[in-house]
């Protein structure tokens, strides 16, 4: 059963993604009841991510500061602050950073993606955005949970 969650900002549980960025995680699977997972997503300008597609849930994303280049089903979109994304299940999708300091709220419902993030994340104290990118361990954690499937590099070809 859902219980309420109130999180001030910066609250929640802190964690690298070894494909970049710090992640603060603000609902969990556990305390939506599996509904949905919610993370902030802080990244450095450059991150991207590889073609992918989440086969049972839908992805979301809200640009809270910076800019990113969402493609998604082929078509490509800038996204800044205030701005929204959304990739419904099963839609291959990528996202590039393209200004410093990033910041979006990312939700995946049903929830259950949350088992790859954990596997290919480290709980850190740390908001630098300078950690280890390791794309074989993300590629690992979505072999072994799912929720996530890799369906080859990232899209983006020209500088935006």
């Amino acid at each position: 059963m859902s219980t309420p969650i109130v999180r001030a900002g910066g609250d929640g549980q802190k964690r690298w993604f070894s494909g970049g960025g710090v992640h603060t995680w603000k609902a969990t699977s556990e305390e939506t009841d599996g509904a949905f997972l919610l993370f902030e997503d802080h990244m450095a300008e450059g991150k991207m991510t590889p073609l992918h597609t989440h086969p049972d849930a839908d992805e979301a994303f809200y640009v809270l500061e910076g800019e990113i280049v969402v493609h998604v089903d082929g078509d490509e979109h800038k996204v800044g602050p205030g701005g929204f994304a959304l990739a419904p299940r099963g839609v291959p999708h990528a996202f590039l950073v393209t200004s410093e300091g990033t910041r979006m709220l990312c939700l995946q419902s049903p929830g259950t993606g949350q088992a790859f993030f954990r596997q290919a994340s480290d709980p850190t104290s740390d908001d630098s955005l300078d950690g280890p990118v390791d794309f074989a361990r993300v590629q690992a954690a979505a072999k072994e949970h799912g929720g996530v499937e890799i369906l080859g590099p990232p899209p983006f070809s020209t500088p935006h």
